[in-house]
Order: C-alpha cells, then sequence, then structure tokens
C-alpha cells in the first residue's frame, strides 16, 4: 500500500520533489526504491535507500540531480529531482523490499526483487 505523489510539468532545469507514503506498514525494516518508465521503454531503476541505515543508491543517470530522503514522522520517502532534463520524462514509481542485513550484489537496483509497488505519477520534463 505505496502511495506516489508529486508529479507534474516542470520546464528543464527545473525541480520536483516525488513523495511516497505508505498505509498500514512502516519502513523501518524496509528498503525503499525509486524506478521510472518512459513510454516504449523498460522499467528503469533511479535510486534506492536502505531505510534504517540511510545508505543511498543512484543511477548514472540522476546521480547528483537527484536526492533520495526518508522522513520518520509521516513515514514517507522523498524524490527530490533537480535540474531535470527531457529525458527524466516518465511515470516514476516508488517501490519497497524488506531489508535483511546486507546490500545484494545489484545493490537493489533490480526492481524485480520489490515487493510493493505504488501506482506510479507522471513527470513530464518540456524542453
Amino acid at each position: 500500500q505505496l502511495q506516489a505523489f508529486g508529479g507534474g510539468l516542470v520546464q528543464a532545469g527545473g525541480s520536483l520533489r516525488l513523495s511516497c507514503a505508505a498505509s498500514r506498514r512502516t519502513f523501518s525494516m524496509y528498503v525503499m526504491g525509486w524506478f521510472r518508465q518512459a513510454p516504449g521503454k523498460e522499467r528503469e531503476f533511479v535510486a534506492r535507500m536502505v531505510w534504517s541505515r540511510s545508505n543511498t543508491y543512484y543511477s548514472d543517470s540522476v546521480k547528483g540531480r537527484f536526492t533520495i530522503s526518508r522522513d520518520n514522522a509521516k513515514n514517507t520517502v522523498h524524490l527530490q529531482m533537480n535540474s531535470l532534463k527531457p529525458e527524466d520524462t516518465a511515470v516514476y514509481y516508488c517501490a519497497a523490499t524488506q531489508w535483511y542485513g546486507q546490500i545484494p550484489s545489484d545493490n537493489y537496483t533490480d526492481g524485480g526483487n520489490y515487493i510493493y509497488w505504488g501506482q506510479g505519477t507522471q513527470v513530464t520534463v518540456s524542453s
């Protein structure tokens, strides 16, 4: 029961902040991930955080521009997106999977390893 929101239309160079809230469970024992899928393309890993350790990892395409963070009080994970580019246009999904105490070889970049998914929020970046 994840709900992603915060998408919208923004000009290139602008910023958006996506949020992902969970109902009926807390994120404390989870890995939270953001993925995106552009029209005609496969789903792509964007960023992830081990909630209990604040350990983060980013795809090369967003590193330095996007920041994943958490709000413990609101049980919400955010994706701050700065310096947006037209190629960032996609539906963005948040996802969660259980944290088992160590980071696997794929660094939680494989969407197939995530159990829970939000409904997606559209981000459109105009040139």
